[in-house]
């Protein structure tokens, strides 16, 4: 890896804070095909994409946000909801995330599944970032909400839904990102008893 590369994936930082124009047909294409290079133990591509771009946008906001206020969710307050119809308004492209679960693989658990299509989404982020572009994985919007998985076409006895990308161009400049340090997270094992 190139020292550019390596420096893009240190400044790669999630945010909200999106606006036209989406990646163009070509950078998307190149996207979603580094979605394909995840790690995957036994091959499966257990990963799924769901393009939702232009006035499906809006469709996107009136049914999920109408499915989290039939599910009972508290949380979807009027003002929640404007915030949510704001937001969407302004991204022009989602992509809906799901895992299709291989239920009778014996080889490969299903947490190694979920793990490859967590695998898979890191590097659309990553190739978003890379062509100069911002994105934002939400759980939001419905995503637990079967009603939501279902009508996206992810039939919820053979997919877990996982989520949304909401991918867009930067509206605002953000300032550097403060991370923390690694060696706040690694140990390491040498192999001697304490």
């Amino acid at each position: 890896m190139t020292a550019n590369a390596l420096d893009a994936l240190l400044s790669r930082r999630s945010t909200k804070l999106l606006r036209a124009p989406a990646p163009n047909e070509d950078e998307l294409a190149r996207i979603l095909q580094a979605g394909m290079c995840a790690p995957d133990h036994g091959a499966l591509r257990p990963w799924r994409y769901v393009l939702i771009r232009g006035e499906a946008i809006g469709r996107l906001a009136d049914m999920a946000l109408d499915a989290v206020k039939r599910s009972g969710d508290k949380r979807m307050t009027p003002e929640k909801e404007k915030s949510v119809r704001e937001w969407l308004a302004a991204v022009p492209l989602v992509i809906a995330v799901a895992q299709k679960i291989e239920h009778d693989n014996p080889k490969i658990p299903e947490q190694e599944q979920l793990l490859a299509t967590g695998a898979s989404v890191m590097n659309v982020l990553n190739a978003v970032h890379m062509l100069g572009y911002a994105a934002f994985w939400s759980t939001g919007l419905g995503t637990y909400v079967e009603e939501v998985q279902e009508s996206l076409g992810l039939d919820a006895l053979d997919y877990r839904f996982l989520g949304f990308v909401a991918v867009g161009t930067l509206a605002v400049e953000l300032p550097p990102l403060r991370r923390p340090d690694y060696r706040e997270f690694v140990t390491e094992w040498t192999g001697v008893a304490a």
